[in-house]
């Protein structure tokens, strides 16, 4: 993956210095423009190492919650609501999942308008390639070590909390 060409300042920090001159410090919008910034580079990063896999993130997330799960399938809303995203969200997902041999769907038998999908071996293999990679990138996080990681998880908890998330 190439690299961007780096600026010879941080470019967030000379925002917040003017955004200060001209409205007042305001340290929240420095934190959510930093965060935004993190997402791109990390969604990148990750992005460029399952790819080769013929994965997305998004697709890399469902095939792991199927894996986790006891018998390798769930509903479709079920697997919305784990990974919080939409239901249309959802179906491209599991499509395109099983357009690569990933996922198989058929009708759930204990809900005649639901549908399961379900990992294949195939999946599964891929699964566990692609994690493999993954972990030996640090998800992108290599410039933390695993205390610093459990800081960043532990300063976003109260906002996935306030979102709704779940409960705390």
């Amino acid at each position: 993956m190439p690299k961007p060409l780096s600026l010879p300042f941080d470019p967030i920090a000379r925002a917040d210095e003017i955004w200060t001159r001209r409205w007042g410090r305001v340290p929240s919008m420095v934190a959510i423009t930093s965060i935004m910034r993190a997402q791109q580079i990390l969604l990148s990063q990750v992005d460029s190492v399952v790819k080769p896999y013929g994965l997305t993130f998004a697709r890399y997330e469902a095939l792991v919650l199927l894996a986790f799960s006891k018998e390798g399938e769930l509903t479709m809303s079920k697997i919305g609501e784990r990974l919080m995203v939409h239901p249309t969200s959802v179906t491209n997902t599991v499509d395109r999942l099983v357009a690569a041999g990933f996922v198989a769907k058929r009708p759930n038998p204990n809900d005649g308008r639901g549908t399961l999908a379900s990992i294949t071996a195939k999946g599964r293999e891929v699964c566990e390639a692609a994690t493999e990679d993954l972990m030996g990138m640090k998800f992108g996080l290599g410039a933390y070590d695993d205390e610093e990681c459990a800081e960043i998880f532990d300063l976003l908890r109260p906002l996935r909390i306030a979102a709704g998330d779940f409960e705390a």
